[in-house]
């Protein structure tokens, strides 16, 4: 995640505080407090010293701070060791490493497919 090269076009630095809703189409990290949420980004990635208290959408979310909210990523969510969510995720994919402080429900988006038939085989 922190290797690959992005360009990130809006960055909320360790020292600042931002109240409402932010809205952008590119790359959005968060490394201070944001009071309010993110919406119809392309990727949201909260650092470690981030905090976000309210709901982020996104395409493509990672966070390695604390997010207070709900989380909706069309496409994936990985949970950084040193993450604390308090609300609800949802997503096509996610990953939750060790360590993970994470309290809410989780809701898998994608189709579900039939894994195993067990009545199939079974002469019936």
């Amino acid at each position: 995640m922190w290797k690959k090269k992005v360009k990130i076009e809006t960055i909320l630095g360790p020292e600042t505080k931002f109240e409402g809703v932010i809205s952008s189409k590119g790359i959005i990290r968060i490394d201070g407090f944001l009071d309010g949420g993110i919406a119809d980004a392309e990727e949201v990635i909260v650092g470690e010293t981030g905090t976000i208290k309210g709901d982020i959408e996104a395409k493509t979310i990672v966070v390695a701070g604390k997010v207070i909210g709900n989380i909706t990523a069309l496409d994936s969510i990985e949970m950084l060791p040193t993450c604390q969510v308090n609300g609800d995720i949802k997503t096509a994919h996610v990953s939750i490493h060790k360590g993970v402080i994470f309290e809410g429900n989780c809701h898998m988006t994608r189709e579900k497919t039939e894994v195993i038939n067990i009545k199939k085989g079974r002469g019936k």
